[in-house]
């Protein structure tokens, strides 16, 4: 299946604001990334507008287009009307001028078909077959109605949308034609090609980067000027603006309300209803103020009112110049058919609802909070998601909230170490058990209490005037004498968390090491002390022996001298 569009991957994360906005719930949030259900969608682009990343990816068909280009042969541009707002032009032989700087033999306005499609518009409500009637211009609502709204099919326009109608025109005129259609909607894209009448798309973003390209600026060729295609009015211009269906009929057949819904949420709310409705004509559009705000244009953001300023203005500009508005008409069938179409999607059994709700903690009707948050409107929407694979189970928002809380409870209670969380008032947020054995706290709950009340808070006073992380190493607990090592991290909205170690029983091991060497050395002193005495006395006893031996062996010698001398 062609991806027409998709998201970004690196872009798109943990948002789900595109699902909430989608009114077919056609986006699937797995691994923290949305990826468009492509059975599910009707190509609206809503979820292009909201994404705040700009993480749309819509296919291109640039380069197949250029290609055909250079292959040589007519080529003919279809061009949906609301090129007046986003390029800023009001006169279509300029466009023509500058597409066929492109590579276009001929270029021509879809608003060709979309006045073939009022006409055929006009004898269906006169055949007084329809007791409410919708127009198909718009392939997003058709697909809406034909997926989710099959009630609704038999008020849904028999008919050709104009991209078609004017490809079936061509086609009659110039049968070996390639015929691109050019425009700023993402569904046609899927029309065209199922159609098998157009051989590529190219959206407005498209077009302007092919003009930037090829340097073609259309102000530099406002002032050539062609003679007109026609010589009576074709009101179906008013096409891209709201009411513009309306407005393009020269007379409205009796018997019908005119009334214009823009936008897939309302669309969505009237097809529900439909049958309650009798006797009214419904100009539909997906885009709030028509195609002029399409997904593609290239019209700045809540610049719609002046796109549809430009479009009513151009069109005025068309009457002044002609003195008719009955257009030419055709022998070509333009009627079609819508069928019912089926998506994959399952449904799903209250007791597999409630199985998938009690996984997320929610056991009563209650529970349900309906809050929306996850992108679906309601928890048992949510769980028929996650039954069809479309969601993880973990986007409930209360649910991962809950058990975020109740894991960090237990992380923080089970600690080994104390912990302490303090806001910038030095008011206690959060406190743990061995905290309060640390800091001899018997209260069981302290929270929102002083501080300063159980324990001395100096050095978180100062972590936060400085507003630095503070490591503090056999800090004395005043109140248990215990002793901790300190670490203090400032964190968001100057909330203070607190580390403290118990290294008492380490202080006071340490303590007993240094005294026990103490008590070593002092015994070491006096041994060497005692030791000294002896030797000195051993040595001074040596000392008076060696002496007398002296004395007595100097006497000896002395005396065996004589002797000798006495012989001789």
């Amino acid at each position: 299946m062609t991806e027409y569009l998709d998201f970004k991957k690196a872009r798109c994360r943990d948002c789900y604001k595109c699902l909430r906005e989608c009114p077919v719930k056609a986006i699937d949030v797995k691994d923290h990334q949305a990826k468009i259900i492509q059975d599910r969608c009707i190509l609206c682009g809503r979820c292009t507008y909201i994404c705040p990343q700009n993480a749309k990816k819509v296919h291109s068909e640039q380069e197949e287009v250029k290609k055909i280009l250079t292959e040589g042969g007519r080529v003919i541009a279809t061009v949906a009307p609301s090129f007046v707002s986003s390029f800023l032009v009001q006169d279509f032989s300029v466009f023509r001028l500058a597409l066929g700087k492109l590579g276009f033999t001929y270029a021509e306005e879809t608003a060709v078909g979309a006045n073939a499609v009022v006409k055929e518009y006009k004898k269906l409500l006169e055949s007084g077959q329809f007791s409410n009637f919708i127009t198909s211009a718009c392939p997003a609502v058709c697909r809406m109605i034909q997926l989710y709204y099959p009630k609704a099919l038999k008020y849904l326009a028999p008919v050709d949308s104009p991209m078609i109608a004017h490809a079936k025109i061509l086609r009659s005129q110039y049968p070996d034609a390639k015929i691109i259609f050019i425009g700023p909607c993402i569904a046609k894209k899927r029309e065209a090609a199922e159609s098998g009448l157009i051989d590529g798309v190219l959206t407005f973003e498209d077009l302007g980067e092919m003009f930037a390209e090829k340097n073609i600026v259309l102000n530099e060729i406002t002032q050539l000027h062609m003679d007109g295609d026609s010589e009576c009015a074709n009101l179906a211009k008013y096409f891209p603006i709201r009411r513009g269906i309306i407005k393009s009929f020269d007379e409205y057949p009796e018997g019908y309300e005119y009334l214009a819904v823009d936008g897939t949420e309302h669309c969505a709310s009237v097809l529900a209803n439909i049958d309650s409705l009798s006797g009214v004509f419904i100009e539909m559009n997906s885009c709030m103020d028509g195609c002029v705000d399409g997904p593609c244009s290239l019209i700045k953001k809540g610049s719609s009112i002046r796109a549809t300023a430009d479009v009513r203005k151009y069109v005025r500009k068309e009457i002044d110049e002609h003195s008719s508005v009955s257009c030419k008409t055709y022998n070509i069938d333009f009627a079609t058919n819508y069928p019912r179409l089926r998506n994959k999607s399952i449904p799903a059994t209250d007791a597999q609802i409630e199985e998938i709700l009690r996984r997320t903690g929610k056991f009563t009707p209650e529970d349900e909070l309906n809050c929306g948050a996850c992108g679906y409107s309601t928890c048992r929407e949510k769980a028929w998601a996650v039954l069809n694979g479309y969601a993880d189970i973990e986007i409930c928002l209360p649910f991962m909230r809950d058990r975020a809380e109740s894991m960090s409870y237990e992380v923080i209670q089970n600690s080994p170490n104390g912990i302490v969380v303090l806001d910038q008032d030095m008011h206690i947020i959060d406190i743990n058990s061995k905290a309060k054995e640390i800091l001899g706290v018997m209260e069981t709950n302290v929270k929102g209490k002083n501080a300063s009340d159980y324990f001395n808070p100096s050095d978180f006073v100062i972590a936060l005037n400085e507003k630095r992380n503070i490591e503090q190493s056999h800090v004395l607990v005043e109140r248990t004498k215990a002793y901790v090592d300190l670490t203090i991290t400032v964190m968001n909205n100057n909330v203070l968390f607190g580390t403290m170690k118990d290294v008492t029983k380490e202080v006071n091991y340490n303590e007993k090491l240094s005294s026990m060497k103490l008590e070593t050395l002092a015994t070491t002193d006096e041994v060497i002390k005692k030791q000294m005495r002896v030797a000195q006395e051993i040595a001074s006893l040596l000392g008076e022996t060696t002496a007398e031996t002296k004395v007595a062996l100097l006497k000896l010698k002395k005396t065996l001298q004589q002797e000798e001398k006495g012989d001789e």
